[in-house]
């Protein structure tokens, strides 16, 4: 039902209105009615109707009064104003105010009721263009666009001027204006191979996303498989509340849930430069690094690293904790680290150790270690401690210094060899997904789930790892497919565009006459009809009218 507000001072004019229309025959709810502007602006702000229907000419507030405080408080309002003046002078002020219909009284039944029938129809195609533009952006606009990623890469790196991160921002439509920033690193990974856990918690996981793509002060996009990067933006007053509110959101999901995921939020230092965001990322990073560490600890901040981290007066092998030096932690990290994260891991698993590392015996054991442990990961993913040992150069006498790039060095080795076999593995099963797509992408009931069940893995991973290969999200390589074929059927049959629709896998024509025009930027029927759109490089549509 379309809702209706009526505001007049003559009574015998508002009574009969809101009487003799046949309101509700017609589509329309009349919610309220009132005798002047003012009685009726508290009235309009309680109920939001979609139309306001007043008289010009009214004590108190007049309606063109009215309709200006209305037209900015509510835009997508219509107005219909009633007038006992034929004066242009009116008329030409309800055209600025944006009124919709200007009528002059006497209002016959007969009138009122054929505009009430044409603004129905507007109104309800402006609501339908606004449905599919909000499952459009819900299906298309994914968190993890690589457009979005790759700023958040460079704005980590450093090395931006201020007026690039600023231009960069614009063409992504990014509101990164902010007096204080801060970062955070979240990780969500599941435990669980069973699915029972897999789908109880991937609604968690969304929640979790919904909740920084839903708040403004916030900015987030996907990192790698498993990590996600969130820019939080305020004040000096408020951004260490925001920063506690974006990590509490997330501990008050996933704690308790430890047996289906394992989860860390890594928080950055405040700053107040976009140009300092560099600095901030690295301290992020550092304590990322620590959940290796210290695996129970989910909330990682700089009082972590001060835990890690030993005062000249403790140092001595008495103080060393022998479990943060575990070849289990080693081979945790080649099984979920990044590349990007070896010097990060290497700085904290040495952190402890700095000074006992001038000891032989204690340099000899942690090079040992750290060889045994990836020699022994390299065995699980069948590669032979020969074929390992061939690509690290053997160690001479090795300072403090030495000793950390080595280990940098035979992480990087293990996890390039890794990731690799991790890219082969995944590269056969998105070439599985993309021929199951071919066969079934005309298919309305196409969908990540499905795909992804497909190929037996959970649809938060195949998403993920999808994007990463193909540079675009799955529904964006879907819509492609169907709009390339949606082009070819337009060029060369002489089908209408509602079965086209159908043959392309959309039941409702509308939405794909609109999904068209958002994707190939001219509508169905302009595209048969042989429009180019400029600067498209589109080849002009040859084929039946």
């Amino acid at each position: 039902m379309i809702k209706a507000f009526l505001v007049e001072d003559e009574t015998v004019i508002r009574e009969g209105l809101r009487d003799n229309i046949p309101w509700n025959e017609f589509g329309y709810e009349l919610v309220g009615e009132a005798t002047d502007g003012e009685m009726a602006l508290p009235l309009i702000r309680k109920h939001h109707p979609d139309v306001l229907i007043t008289d010009i000419k009214m004590p108190f507030m007049d309606g063109l009064s009215l309709s200006r405080i209305v037209s900015e408080e509510f835009p997508d309002m219509k107005i219909i104003v009633i007038s006992g003046y034929d004066d242009f002078d009116y008329a030409r002020q309800a055209i600025e105010v944006g009124v919709e219909q200007y009528l002059l009284k006497p209002i016959t039944k007969n009138k009122l009721t054929k505009v009430l029938i044409e603004l129905k129809e507007k109104i309800e195609q402006s609501q339908e263009q606004q449905d599919y533009q909000a499952k459009y952006l819900s299906e298309i606009h994914e968190y993890e666009q690589f457009s979005l990623r790759r700023f958040f890469e460079r704005l980590f790196e450093g090395g931006w001027q201020v007026k690039e991160i600023y231009e960069e921002a614009a063409k992504l439509e990014l509101d990164i204006a902010a007096q204080s920033y801060n970062l955070l690193l979240i990780y969500i990974r599941e435990n669980n191979e069973d699915k029972s856990f897999e789908e109880k918690f991937t609604g968690k996981e969304e929640e979790i996303v919904h909740f920084f793509l839903r708040n403004p002060e916030y900015l987030m996009c996907r990192l790698n498989l498993h990590t996600y990067g969130v820019l939080v933006k305020g004040d000096s007053d408020s951004i260490r509340r925001k920063t506690r509110k974006g990590i509490e959101h997330v501990k008050d999901i996933c704690e308790g849930n430890e047996d289906m995921v394992s989860w860390y939020v890594a928080v950055g230092e405040y700053v107040e430069r976009l140009s300092m965001l560099s600095a901030c990322y690295q301290k992020a990073n550092m304590c990322f690094a620590c959940r290796f560490i210290m695996p129970k600890t989910h909330i990682l901040e700089e009082g972590t690293i001060d835990s890690i981290e030993m005062h000249p007066e403790q140092q001595g092998l008495e103080n060393i904790d022998s479990g943060k030096m575990s070849p289990e932690i080693i081979k945790e990290f080649l099984q979920k680290g990044e590349a990007s994260e070896i010097d990060s891991f290497v700085q904290s698993y040495l952190m402890g150790i700095q000074d006992a590392l001038e000891t032989k015996m204690i340099k000899d054991y942690v090079i040992l270690n750290i060889r045994f442990a990836t020699i022994s990961y390299m065995e699980s993913l069948g590669i032979t401690q020969g074929e390992f040992l061939q690509k690290i150069e053997e160690n001479g006498g090795l300072s403090t210094d030495d000793i950390s790039q080595y280990i940098v060095t035979i992480l990087g080795v293990a996890i390039d060899i890794r990731d690799r076999k991790s890219d082969d593995q995944i590269s056969r099963l998105i070439r599985m997904a993309l021929d199951y797509i071919d066969e079934n992408f005309t298919k309305e009931s196409l969908s990540l789930n499905t795909v992804a069940n497909y190929i037996h893995i959970s649809p938060n991973y195949f998403s993920a790892a999808f994007s990463q290969n193909m540079r675009m999200t799955f529904v964006e390589y879907v819509t492609k497919k169907r709009m390339d074929m949606a082009k070819k059927l337009l060029r060369t049959s002489d089908l209408m565009a509602g079965e086209i629709a159908f043959a392309v896998g959309y039941k409702d024509s509308h939405y794909f006459s609109f999904v068209f025009k958002k994707t190939v930027g001219i509508s169905p029927r302009e595209y048969r009809s042989g429009k180019r759109v400029q600067g498209a490089g589109e080849k002009k549509p040859s084929g039946k009218a």
